[in-house]
């Protein structure tokens, strides 16, 4: 396990939790996703808007509501301060990019609000995946 995935679990741990707009909008945003970027993946369980576990080494029969599949590229670019067109939401991305939804469709939108509200406050704390200066390091 790499202490820089550690290390950024623990930060989106720390970051969602103590986030006072999550803690007022997010009462009910419980579920189970997985970030898939490539030669990484990541499975973050929520419960009543707190973070619940991060599973930073999921196996192959891991459970999980819904997971979003992308390029490392894809998420390289998601996490700049401006990204480029198509690369603002996971629907864009999804349409004309890499991005894969897969899962209960109806959980995520369900959780949608809370998801794109974290999705921001991390580009917002520079809270990355990506080293820019080259490929993924995990």
């Amino acid at each position: 396990m790499s202490s820089d995935l550690d290390n950024w679990a623990k930060k989106y741990e720390d970051l969602t939790n103590s986030d006072a707009t999550i803690a007022a909008m997010a009462k009910y945003y419980s579920c189970s996703f997985m970030f898939d970027m490539e030669k990484v993946k990541v499975i973050i369980e929520m419960h009543d808007g707190k973070v619940k576990h991060i599973n930073t080494k999921p196996g192959p029969l891991d459970s999980y509501d819904f997971a979003l599949r992308a390029s490392a590229n894809t998420w390289k670019e998601f996490s700049q301060p401006i990204p480029k067109p198509m690369y603002h939401g996971i629907f864009s991305a999804s349409f004309r990019k890499d991005l894969k939804i897969e899962g209960n469709h109806l959980v995520l939108m369900q959780n949608l609000r809370s998801l794109n509200y974290l999705e921001n406050l991390e580009c917002q704390f520079k809270m990355r995946f990506f080293k820019f200066k080259g490929d993924i390091k995990w």
